[in-house]
């Protein structure tokens, strides 16, 4: 009875620590991703400032960045 007893509460535990372990050893498999972002320098106020959030004025084929709107109409000379 006793045997019956411990094996019943080791499925138990079994049953619920594997999925734990399986998600903790996934995690720490999946490779770390580098920063998607990059820093990039106002022509205008000479400031860098990260690329997604920066304004962008596009000249022909040339794209440039700025860290506002202000300093973008100074490039532009308005």
């Amino acid at each position: 009875m006793r045997l019956l007893l411990i094996l019943f509460w080791l499925a138990v535990v079994a049953a619920v620590l594997l999925p734990l372990l399986r998600r903790v050893r996934l995690s720490a498999a999946r490779p770390r991703r580098a920063l998607p972002d990059e820093l990039v320098k106002d022509p205008v106020c000479q400031t860098y400032v990260v690329k997604s959030r920066a304004v962008r004025r596009t000249e022909g084929d040339e794209v440039r960045y700025f860290c506002s709107v202000e300093c973008a109409r100074r490039a532009a000379g308005g």
